[in-house]
């Protein structure tokens, strides 16, 4: 399905990092389907690390995006993790919260319900500082290139998390093939790879500016993912209705896969 792809010059001029998070990571019941999905990715999150294990000293995320949701669990199993994003807005809005700037977005609500997940509700203050301490830099990043991070070069990491990125990034699918792949050459071999993608998306609004992604299907997802040089561990889905005109997918996929 064809959209009208939003390239990462367009999102460098016109993401709103406020606008992003307070449309989609609010928590509030007006916002169901919003909710339903963080809840989805929080939920499978957790599985991933703590019930499931994943640990390791380096964990590099790609297009974290102004977000630190996707760090709660996580923290709990690396000791280092290097956020990274594309646009300067949204590493700058990541640090004005690792600062405890004034303004910064509060993500109490969904720390404490991590919190709730592991046992402990009333940890989620200490929760946010060890997020805090656990983000050891804030990288700028293209998976357009073969090394994302260039000119820098990295160690290879214990773990790869993206959440919601590459459907946006990627133009089509052999763009989104080629992104898993330049990706994946930060990942030392038997290194996990966890993504979260949207399903079926081909738009999102922040406020009136609209942006075009991918439309992605599990199966095209899957057989991407193995194509890059990964085997799959296991694979979680859900449908959500979200509302229209705000955003038009169908749902989204969790994958967790090693690199061979």
């Amino acid at each position: 399905m064809e959209s009208a792809f939003s390239d990462k010059q367009y999102y460098a001029q016109h993401f709103d990092p406020k606008g992003y998070l307070e449309t989609y990571y609010a928590f509030s019941s007006d916002k169901e389907a919003e909710k339903a999905l963080t809840v989805f990715t929080l939920k499978n999150l957790h599985k991933a690390f703590v019930l499931g294990g994943l640990k390791g000293d380096t964990l590099i995320d790609i297009g974290s995006g102004p977000t630190i949701y996707q760090f709660l669990s996580a923290c709990e199993s690396f000791r280092e993790i290097i956020a990274t994003d594309f646009t300067d807005q949204n590493r700058e809005e990541m640090q004005r919260w690792l600062r405890k700037e004034p303004g910064a977005f509060d993500w109490s609500t969904i720390a404490k319900f991590v919190c709730e997940l592991e046992g402990d509700r009333e940890r989620w203050a200490q929760k946010e500082e060890k997020v805090r301490s656990s983000i050891k830099r804030v990288l700028k990043c293209d998976v357009t290139q073969p090394n994302p991070v260039a000119p820098l070069s990295l160690p290879p990491a214990d773990c790869l998390l993206s959440t919601y990125c590459l459907e946006l990034a990627s133009k089509d699918l052999p763009a989104f093939r080629s992104a898993l792949k330049n990706i994946g050459s930060l990942l030392k071999p038997g290194g996990h790879l966890v993504l979260a993608t949207a399903l079926e998306l081909t738009f999102f609004l922040i406020g009136q500016c609209r942006f075009g992604c991918l439309y992605l299907e599990q199966k095209a997802l899957e057989e991407a993912v193995k194509e890059a040089g990964f085997d799959i561990v296991w694979v979680e889905t859900t449908k959500i209705s979200f509302p229209l005109p705000l955003i038009d997918a169908t749902g989204a996929g969790f994958v967790v896969a090693r690199k061979c």
